[in-house]
């Protein structure tokens, strides 16, 4: 064996050890609590091909990828969510590492939630900026303490998630709004799993909350609740201007083929339809919150989105708990270290619109019977 197989051999040896060594699985036909399909427009294809787009990329867009129905999708994406002007990338990754990696200088201060996205992360580690700090999840104190100490130095760049991914929370984004506001700092916001879940015809977090002239940027996602892939940055006309010619995820990649556009194009279709509504998503959610009551358990993050969470706060203890759920056809994923923090090792819940109450009860009761 060389040295660098050697090296791989025992970096995933380590992993094994430790007990979170990943490994793919193909999809069970079991009960599911553990995809990001909250709307079920992909377990239901409702975003089957029409056969109207091209379906090749050829290209960059910067070359010979761009196409004018790429161009009026992104449009339209901008006046759903009260923006100015959006920019389509390969996917929320690309989106978050393009956007992060390129809007700071060595000057500007990057300020991000420590349960952000590793998205995030990985976007503010390539910028050019010497000053990258994390702040206290949600902590209006510690964001408010360290815009001050930084300010003078520079400008300010604030980064957060609408709905966290991990524990189902919102940010406080109204205050941390008006805090950037009145201290000159500018907010980003990842709306990924906002995302047709929240505002009027799921326009996210941002606009629920009627943000949209607080925040310099947003994330929005379609891999989650549109059920389809990529993702759009929305902002200023001159925001997506600047990404055009300095977001590296965007200029030396593919241009999405316009199948996948298109599917983009009707996700947005279907939320703007007349009849769209998340309110059986919501109703779920707090029959859920109430069986939590009921069954008096303790553990579960304190959420109001579709994500739940209960603290295992051990890899074995957690996957043994996963393993006993997906024997009763319900398939609840285990997070472990090092996806999480030590110690807060969960079982993630993912409801759906088409989960119903019966099998919300059937999880409880598993879980009642194994905590």
């Amino acid at each position: 064996m060389n040295q660098l197989d050697q090296y791989l051999t025992d970096k995933l040896n380590e992993r094994s050890a430790a007990g979170n060594l990943r490994t793919l699985k193909t999809n069970k036909a079991s009960v599911d609590f553990y995809s990001n399909d909250y709307l079920g427009i992909a377990a239901h294809s409702l975003l089957t091909s029409e056969g109207q787009e091209q379906t090749g990329s050829t290209g960059s867009r910067l070359l010979s990828g761009n196409q004018i129905f790429t161009e009026q999708t992104e449009h339209y994406i901008a006046a759903f969510h009260c923006a100015e002007a959006a920019l389509l990338f390969n996917s929320g990754y690309d989106a978050n590492l393009g956007l992060l990696s390129c809007i700071a200088n060595r000057h500007t201060t990057l300020l991000y939630d420590e349960l952000c996205h590793a998205s995030i992360i990985d976007g503010i580690r390539l910028s050019q900026c010497n000053r990258k700090y994390r702040f206290v999840h949600n902590n209006l104190t510690d964001l408010t303490a360290q815009i001050a100490k930084y300010s003078a130095a520079g400008p300010v760049v604030v980064v957060t998630e609408s709905v966290f991914s991990m524990d189902g929370d919102m940010a406080p984004l109204a205050d941390m709004a008006d805090i950037c506001q009145s201290t000159g700092a500018q907010l980003i916001v990842d709306e990924a799993h906002a995302t047709g879940i929240f505002g009027q015809h799921g326009r996210g977090l941002v606009c629920a909350l009627g943000l949209e002239r607080k925040v310099f940027a947003r994330v929005h996602t379609y891999g989650k609740a549109l059920g389809c892939h990529g993702a759009s940055v929305v902002g200023s006309a001159l925001l997506v201007q600047y990404l055009i010619n300095f977001a590296r995820s965007f200029i030396y990649t593919t241009a999405l083929p316009g199948h996948s556009v298109g599917a983009i194009a009707r996700a947005y279709a279907y939320l703007s339809s007349p009849g769209f509504t998340n309110q059986p998503l919501h109703d779920l959610v707090d029959y859920f919150r109430q069986q939590i009551t009921r069954h008096s358990l303790q553990g579960w993050t304190d959420s109001r989105s579709p994500i739940q969470a209960l603290i295992v706060a051990d890899n074995e203890r957690c996957k043994l708990l996963a393993a006993r759920l997906q024997a009763h056809g319900l398939q609840v994923n285990p997070i472990l270290h090092p996806t999480v923090p030590l110690g807060m090792e969960r079982l993630r819940v993912c409801l759906h619109s088409y989960n119903t109450p019966q099998q919300i009860d059937l999880l409880m009761s598993v879980v009642a019977s194994n905590v």
